[in-house]
């Protein structure tokens, strides 16, 4: 009887570290087809005044599973916002809304949009339509004056 039993949690823990694995390999698949906007976008954020620029500013509160991002590699999605009038450049903004819903218009918050810097300055063509770059994340969310999320060393995907 003794063995018997110690068969079946034998078996049973066989088959906890096999559905473990599978969950995780499937987690970690999701993970690397994640829309990180979803997870960039958990941050809540606080207004007050802002004596030095006379006005009342936003302050992101980053959660700490999307500063589990900082410093990897990730790929995002969204739309080209261009920072000067050429046609082509290796450091623009990219924004998970169109232009006119952008943060800057003022409809969204700071968590939806990041400043590109291209790898080996390559210039990346303007577009209106979604354009996807991968790169090294870093997260800044002490700047009152800068983006809150920066791609770098950024390649262009499609």
């Amino acid at each position: 009887m003794g063995k018997i039993i110690s068969l079946n949690n034998r078996i049973r823990t066989i088959l906890f570290l096999g559905v473990f694995y599978l969950a995780s390999s499937a987690f970690n698949l999701v993970m690397a087809q994640e829309d990180h906007w979803n997870t960039l976008g958990m941050v809540t954020v606080e207004k007050k005044f802002d004596p030095d620029f006379g006005i009342e500013i936003i302050k992101p509160n980053v959660s700490p599973i999307a500063m589990q991002l900082a410093g990897k590699e990730i790929e995002v999605t969204g739309y080209y916002i261009a920072l000067t009038g050429k046609t082509a450049q290796s450091h623009f903004m990219l924004s998970r809304y169109t232009q006119s819903m952008c943060f800057f218009c003022g409809k969204t918050g700071p968590e939806t949009a990041m400043q590109v810097f291209m790898a080996n300055d390559v210039k990346v063509a303007y577009t209106e339509e979604k354009i996807t770059v991968k790169g090294i994340l870093s997260i800044n969310p002490k700047s009152d004056s800068g983006l809150l999320y920066t791609l770098t060393q950024a390649k262009l995907i499609k």
